[in-house]
């Protein structure tokens, strides 16, 4: 009897010494502070090349107002109704016009074009312009399409390759 004992004690010590680590692991993944640098928070501001420094805070917000407007179509920077157009920096910089900029983000959300720039998308995806059919831009004004833009562009220096990435990375 005293091996299945001595067995079930060291077993137990194994985890509670196990445990702690698994769970700061666990936690302090993607939310750790260190992400939060100048660097991550720094993305394209204009096609002409200038930059623009987001706070944290602003990032927050935007993702706020992402998932609040944009999260159920786009969830995870992907694109639910055509997977091959997603959210991640080389898909949005190949878009005509490029899209991998607050401006051009901001002039999406205001007037979207489809991805090749041919036409306007506006009857079928949300917009400033379709706000009277889609009641969740109504209340947006610039300053919320440029965090949501912000939060877009930082989005995948955070999560990396999931943000866009769909199912083959969750």
């Amino acid at each position: 009897m005293a091996p299945i004992f001595s067995s079930a004690v060291r077993a137990v010590t194994r985890l509670l010494l196990v445990l702690p680590l698994a769970l700061l692991v666990c936690f302090a993944g993607p939310a750790s502070a260190a992400r939060w640098d100048a660097a991550t928070l720094t993305v394209p501001a204009g096609p002409e090349g200038t930059s623009v420094t987001f706070s944290e805070k602003e990032i927050k917000t935007g993702r706020k107002l992402f998932n609040e407007s944009c999260g159920s179509c786009h969830a995870g920077g992907i694109t639910k109704t055509n997977q091959n157009v997603g959210l991640d920096p080389e898909t949005l910089a190949l878009a005509t016009p490029p899209r991998d900029s607050v401006d051009s983000l901001v002039d999406f959300m205001k007037d979207p074009t489809s991805y090749d720039g041919e036409y306007s998308i506006a009857d079928v995806h949300p917009s400033l312009r379709s706000s009277d059919v889609f009641v969740k831009m109504r209340d947006l004004d610039d300053e919320d399409l440029r965090l949501i833009a912000g939060y877009i562009l930082v989005a995948p220096k955070v999560q990396g390759i999931q943000w866009g990435g769909g199912k083959i990375y969750f």
